[in-house]
């Protein structure tokens, strides 16, 4: 991502939710502390409740934000959909994002499994390790970030088409 963006940015560019709940939702930290040199999007859990996550990637027409909310119950070890980073059990959680428009506002979601601290940059970088072992795969940093950036890219996308 390595762009700063401003509270005002990150609160303006969610989709799938109403201005008053991207007003309201928490954000993550201070965001002067933030390392955006590390992220290829930013993502984070909320604190205060717990099951809602949120994730801002960079798009062709400006960052594109996304709430999310993670399912009850604990998930054998599984593989984040983003990232292809393969954790143990409660280190992958089931995350919903509701549909833009009409389809929405029905409640229509779009579903996929991800790391459950929403810190894929990091486990791409080598930054964070997950509690299990990985495969070593011979792609660059470069090319998993990517990867993981078009995998986001086409999740995002499902939830934007209402």
């Amino acid at each position: 991502m390595a762009t700063r963006l401003a509270e005002s940015t990150i609160r303006a560019s969610f989709a799938n939710c109403s201005k008053g709940e991207a007003k309201r939702l928490a954000l993550p930290g201070k965001l002067a502390e933030v390392a955006w040199g590390d992220l290829d999007f930013l993502g984070w859990r909320d604190p205060k409740a717990v099951n809602n996550g949120y994730v801002v990637l960079p798009r062709a027409d400006g960052p594109v934000g996304l709430a999310l909310v993670a399912a009850s119950g604990r998930i054998k070890q599984s593989m984040c959909a983003f990232c292809l980073t393969t954790h143990g059990t409660g280190d992958v959680a089931l995350f919903g994002a509701r549909r833009v428009g009409a389809a929405g506002k029905l409640g229509n979601t779009v579903g996929t499994y991800l790391c459950a601290d929403l810190a894929c940059s990091l486990y791409v970088r080598g930054l964070r390790k997950p509690a299990v072992p990985n495969p070593k795969e011979s792609l660059s940093t470069r090319e998993r970030a990517e990867r993981m950036l078009v995998n986001l890219n086409k999740f995002a996308d499902e939830v934007l088409t209402g």
